[in-house]
């Protein structure tokens, strides 16, 4: 046996360890700290909070990570299409003064917190329900892209009802998850 063929042999027996080490955590409920990323949390004070609290936060995180990103799409996708309909000065054309004002106001009490600005983007200090209010007055822009409006506010809502757990630290209930999962779903099928 030649040296490539003893480090493929050897990389893959360190694959194989690592899969069954990641069951074995996963089956009793455990972390053995093999990771470089998790030992440094738990120097810094990690270790500390409750067991069931970390515990609970590992399972939320791939919640969070979902919605995370659909809500950053959403987003997006909503500035992409606005400025190919109305141009780069779409928000002051075309959204109403209600959330512009409570866009300025939370920029506002953002800036005198003292903490740093979340984003240059005014869009990203909208509620859902304010980009939900944006898109159905602008319906035009995105009637390519949307089946229908009453699905898109239907879906809108459901995930605004998602959000409120996982953006405030809730554990989400089996039935929960199977709606999120669901409303994803429904998302990306409104677009089809």
């Amino acid at each position: 046996m030649d040296t490539e063929e003893r480090i493929k042999i050897f990389v893959l027996s360190n694959s194989l360890a690592e899969n069954s080490l990641d069951k074995i955590e996963a089956g009793l409920s455990i972390d053995l700290l093999r990771h470089e990323k998790e030992a440094a949390k738990e120097q810094d004070y990690y270790a500390q909070f409750d067991a069931a609290f970390r515990q609970e936060a590992k399972e939320m995180a791939r919640h969070y990570e979902v919605f995370y990103c659909l809500e950053k799409s959403i987003r997006s996708l909503i500035v992409q299409i606005m400025k190919e309909t109305y141009s780069d000065n779409w928000w002051e054309l075309k959204v109403r003064e209600d959330i512009k004002k409570n866009v300025e106001l939370n920029i506002k009490r953002e800036a005198e917190s003292g903490f740093t600005e979340r984003s240059e983007l005014k869009i990203d200090y909208t509620t859902f329900g304010e980009l939900t209010s944006i898109v159905q007055d602008s319906w035009d822009a995105f009637s390519g892209l949307f089946k229908n409006p009453k699905a898109f506010s239907k879906i809108m809502t459901s995930l605004n009802q998602l959000r409120g757990p996982i953006a405030h630290c809730c554990p989400l209930a089996e039935d929960e998850i199977v709606r999120l999962n669901l409303a994803v779903k429904d998302w990306f099928r409104l677009m089809e």
